[in-house]
């Protein structure tokens, strides 16, 4: 067991966990940054990968990715400490705030912190959406389902998960479908492209 890169694991998460507000979608940039360019412990379309797979996955999508990167990096155990290291800043801030919180809420000078906080978090979000886009939306057909998937949520209330279901089934078909145009196509003119 490698105890140092545990220790790296842990560190790591925490850091994220601990410097990061809003959720898994504003960790996006910080997690981009830790795992990808400085640790190199994935690549960048893998912890895209991750993101997807954490938003229909049960579970909080830091964590769901910490997990993911830990037991990638030294199995099982590097799970458990990827995932503790992420959530061991909240429970501590959480603990704390639960303990303050009451004797605190009247402060506006806490309040105002916490305006400017909720617009930092919006901004990193719309960040986290215009680095998503610049990776996924690489042809026509995946701005038309972005579009379209896009109204859908907002206009009607189907739920989210129906509807990443139905567009990963609907992805799936055409991938499948495009796959044999294109192996017909190279029938067709004898594996030349």
């Amino acid at each position: 067991m490698d105890f140092k890169l545990l220790g790296q694991l842990y560190w790591a998460f925490l850091r994220i966990g601990g410097l990061t507000f809003g959720g898994g979608l504003t960790m996006l940039p910080m997690l981009k940054y830790e795992l990808v360019e400085k640790k190199d412990w994935i690549t960048e379309d893998e912890l895209l990968d991750c993101y997807a797979i954490g938003q229909c996955t049960p579970g909080i999508i830091a964590v769901n990715t910490a997990t993911y990167v830990g037991y990638k990096k030294a199995g099982i155990m590097g799970g458990i400490f990827s995932t503790l290291g992420m959530v061991t800043p909240s429970l501590v801030i959480i603990t704390l705030v639960a303990a303050c919180l009451e004797q605190f809420m009247d402060n506006i000078w806490l309040q105002h912190a916490l305006m400017g906080v909720r617009g930092i978090v919006c901004a990193l979000m719309l960040n986290t959406v215009l680095n998503l886009a610049k990776k996924s939306l690489t042809g026509l057909f995946s701005y038309v389902i972005c579009i379209v998937v896009f109204l859908v949520a907002l206009f009607t209330g189907i739920p989210t998960i129906l509807i990443v279901f139905v567009t990963a089934l609907l992805g799936i078909f055409l991938e499948m479908f495009s796959g044999k145009k294109v192996a017909a196509k190279e029938d067709q003119t004898g594996g030349e492209k």
